[in-house]
């Protein structure tokens, strides 16, 4: 930890998303997931991207059960 209390990305790493290569690999397509979970395109092209920032749990719960697999199946840590 750095003197100024600041913790920095290199000291905790970062979490990364893994839909993009789950979905690919169950050949389901961004629509129609969105449509599954019941939100919309832009929602699900974003997890799909890994551009989110922060996790709604309901969304991962949603997915987890569209996709039959668990959390740790989508996300993962790096240090």
């Amino acid at each position: 930890m750095a003197d100024s209390g600041i913790i920095t990305m290199e000291e905790y790493g970062n979490v990364r998303l893994k839909l993009k290569e789950r979905m690919d690999s169950d050949g389901i397509n961004r629509n129609t997931l969105a449509r599954r979970i019941g939100v919309r395109f832009e929602v699900v092209d974003k997890w799909y991207r890994g551009d989110v920032e922060k996790l709604d749990l309901d969304i991962l719960a949603r997915i987890c059960c569209v996709l039959h697999c668990t959390v740790g199946d989508l996300l993962e840590y790096h240090r």
